[in-house]
């Protein structure tokens, strides 16, 4: 099976079994014997299809005259593939892109299909200028440039402005490198280094956490000895900040409150020096086996995973924990280039939604901390409906809190003078996280 044959079973699931890209990707990759080359190749196809989403259908309504949904699924992810290689991928000739589409249709469809397929990208390939993108900044040209949902850069703007949301769609687009926290528990990070270097990586040290490396390439996951031996965490260097505004101690007894897949609790664990107690909370029986994994993985024992509401820690913990962390479910507008079907699988009502439950959750955790303890709110959003706006909301209500200045705990240097870190993708080169560190009095 040759990688484009790869990357269309995986477009198969994703579009007609509603499959995550990340997870149907790395199954994949897993049960092909495949070159590294292949294995890119293959990554950047699927990617970057996904992502270019509902750009690619705009693109092929030019050259079809009959409704889409009148077309077989298999042969429209063929010809998303066949789009995404001619309009977006410089280093594939366009020969290539087409023979290839042509030689999927005949094997998953018909000779009919296969006619049909050659016929659009051939088009296609003849008149460019027909699929010229829209060049204008009104939400509804910068959808179809950007690939992005038309609400969602409606959102952007009345949120950021025009220049700010086109840099955050641009942004989204680009490719997110594998980033990796030092497990401290058994090295340091300057000792995984040479050994990344030694197992053939391209590496850099974060200049935002500690313990962080940036790969700028990398083998396969699964054959990456210090990652698969538990020397390190795959976790994006904002988020591995959390822990570090958390400032757990050892000995102590934190509460995790939505901690699965665990990336967060475990850096506290070994910031803790694996001494203490930590209950990590999920609503997900087989996520917290997710926990417990990563944990073994790491070499950590201190962690005890839960099933239990967030909403409900307070009544079974009150008044306990030294320092509870709310890593709230929300939106993900901050990690939308790691995940590239999540902008498309999203709606607008998710802002309605959400804000209630990051409150309640927050409540409920904030009841769990015992005097002169610590609540600590994150999210991997930038949207002030879920972050500041929330922190505001819960500090009117909970006079006993109060919002310390977080920038005595972030391990760098921010020019910003706000007591809370937002961090934007586009400024600040990372995935979108905001954090809250607030003081409990009394």
């Amino acid at each position: 099976m040759n990688a484009r044959e790869v990357a269309l079973n995986i477009l198969n699931e994703v579009y007609t079994q509603q499959a995550y890209a990340n997870i149907s990707l790395s199954r994949h990759l897993q049960k092909n014997q495949l070159s590294d080359q292949d294995r890119r190749f293959i990554t950047e196809l699927v990617y970057g299809t996904v992502k270019a989403g509902d750009t690619l259908l705009w693109i092929l309504k030019k050259f079809v005259n009959r409704p889409l949904n009148k077309i077989e699924p298999t042969i429209i992810n063929i010809l998303r593939l066949g789009i995404y290689q001619i309009v977006f991928m410089d280093k594939i000739p366009e020969s290539a892109a087409c023979n290839e589409a042509v030689n999927l249709a005949k094997k998953y469809s018909n000779q009919g299909s296969a006619k049909f397929v050659n016929g659009v990208l051939r088009n296609l390939i003849r008149q460019p200028e027909k699929y010229a993108m829209p060049t204008g900044n009104k939400a509804s040209e910068l959808a179809i440039r950007e690939q992005h949902p038309l609400w969602l850069v409606k959102k952007f703007i009345h949120t950021f402005g025009s220049e700010a949301a086109i840099k955050l769609c641009q942004f989204n687009n680009t490719n997110a490198p594998l980033v990796l926290r030092t497990n401290t528990l058994k090295t340091t990070r300057q000792e995984l280094i040479t050994e990344l270097i030694n197992a053939g990586c391209e590496v850099i040290p974060s200049k935002l956490a500690p313990e962080g490396i940036i790969c700028k390439t990398h083998t396969s996951l699964n054959q990456l000895a210090p990652l698969q031996n538990g020397f390190a965490q795959v976790q994006d260097e904002s988020s591995m900040l959390v822990a570090h505004v958390v400032d757990p101690k050892p000995n102590e007894f934190i509460i995790d409150t939505c901690s699965a897949p665990g990336g967060k609790t475990t850096h506290m664990a070994t910031l803790m020096q694996n001494k203490g107690k930590i209950i990590a909370c999920d609503i997900y029986e087989h996520k917290l086996k997710l926990i417990q994994d990563n944990a073994n993985r790491l070499g950590i024992n201190i962690i005890e995973p839960k099933l239990l509401d967030a909403r409900e820690i307070g009544n079974q913990y009150k008044n306990q924990a030294d320092k509870v962390l709310v890593d709230a479910p929300c939106s993900g507008m901050g990690v939308l280039r790691r995940k590239p079907d999540s902008r498309w699988n999203k709606t607008a009502e998710i802002f309605e939604k959400l804000p209630p439950l990051q409150l309640a959750i927050l409540e409920s955790a904030a009841r769990a901390v015992k005097p002169q303890g610590v609540l600590v709110y994150s999210t991997c959003t930038i949207m002030p409906q879920e972050n500041i706006e929330i922190i505001n909301q819960f500090l009117a209500k909970h006079p006993d809190f109060v919002l310390e200045d977080i920038r005595k705990y972030l391990p760098f240097k921010t020019k910003s003078k706000e007591k809370t870190l937002q961090l934007m993708p586009y400024k600040d080169n990372t995935d979108g996280f905001f954090i809250a560190r607030m003081y409990k009095k009394v």
